[in-house]
């Protein structure tokens, strides 16, 4: 089968496309036949060993998938040949990665694709939209009427708590760098979309909030300002931080207890499976009702797996800006 692999931890150039052993399912995993896959940011820390892992060799890259399952291994109960399904938190925790014509997947990291529903959109909202899920429910737990403020409105993360948190009835404020995004925001229901560029965020906050605070602060900017937030809070809010591994901020310990804030740290890959499950069944019934569309700013194919690396990588640590939506690969 053809793959996108590494050898060795390194820059995006070290990104092999080639031929591999097509792998065969071992008990409880079924083989994928891979439609698409899509870049998330963890994908460039692994492959660059930022982020220490012990990675089969060779490690073949990438975490989301869709596809239709092509092969049951012994012990599998819940899928069958044929089935049309996607999933995350592969290459992750010694796992093999996603980006291959075949991939073999535990079926308890797998969820059936709502009809009518594309492989690329069911890929490009695989992770992030856990991620998102996790941190507004299980950690924050998000309630109709509360309000979400979520950093970068059409970025990966942010574009799902967006959605998400409009599906259960939040009132929603959001930032976005053009008018462009600030129209695709609204398309998606936010109540308050401010122009970072052109606005101060924090008098916006405030305005829009007639001054009562924020409920619910979903952090995806990898240096929070936690000065800022907090004085943005309201009164028993939570704050949910997804980003900035190297980051550490100044934080106001006094204003925060004062304000009885709950702050949540987390990473999608370590949810179990069962968590992760809660999170697919909703966005399998927002997917199927028309609810959650994960934004797609670029296709690609899997042959070009290194220079959609480089793409990923200077929108996200350099701040190219010329990337809005999830980057989807297709074999």
């Amino acid at each position: 089968m053809k793959a996108a692999y590494i050898e060795a931890t390194g820059p995006a150039e070290s990104i092999r496309y080639g031929e591999l052993p097509t792998p065969e399912p071992r008990e409880g995993e079924v083989r994928v036949a891979v439609a698409a896959v899509a870049v998330n940011p963890i994908d460039l820390y692994i492959r660059a060993g930022t982020v220490p892992a012990n990675l089969p060799k060779p490690f073949i890259v990438g975490c989301d998938l869709s596809g239709s399952v092509d092969a049951v291994g012994p012990g599998v109960k819940s899928l069958k040949r044929g089935d049309r399904v996607w999933g995350t938190n592969q290459g992750l925790l010694g796992r093999q990665g996603t980006f291959a014509e075949f991939a073999c997947v535990a079926e308890e990291f797998l969820y059936l694709t709502p009809s009518g529903v594309s492989d690329q959109i069911a890929a490009a909202g695989a992770l992030t939209g856990i991620t998102a899920h996790l941190g507004l429910f299980a950690y924050a737990n998000l309630k109709e009427g509360e309000t979400v403020f979520v950093n970068g409105g059409t970025g990966g993360v942010g574009s799902m708590v967006v959605q998400m948190a409009k599906a259960v009835g939040a009132h929603v404020l959001t930032t976005v760098g053009s008018a462009e995004k600030a129209d695709q925001c609204r398309k998606w229901g936010a109540d308050g979309i401010i122009n970072y560029k052109t606005e101060d965020v924090p008098t916006r906050v405030k305005e829009l909030t007639a001054g009562r605070g924020v409920n619910v602060w979903f952090e995806t900017q990898r240096e929070p300002d936690f000065i800022k937030t907090v004085d943005l809070m309201a009164p028993r809010g939570r704050i949910v931080i997804i980003a900035g591994r190297q980051a550490r901020p100044v934080f106001p310990v006094g204003p925060f207890y004062v304000k009885g804030l709950t702050l949540s740290g987390h990473a999608m890959f370590n949810a179990t499976p069962v968590e992760q499950r809660r999170c697919a069944d909703d966005m399998n019934r927002w997917l199927a009702e028309g609810k959650l569309h994960p934004p797609i700013g670029k296709t690609m194919r899997l042959s070009e797996t290194a220079a959609a690396h480089r793409l990923l990588e200077e929108n996200t640590l350099q701040g190219a800006g010329t990337l809005t939506g999830k980057l989807v690969l297709i074999p």
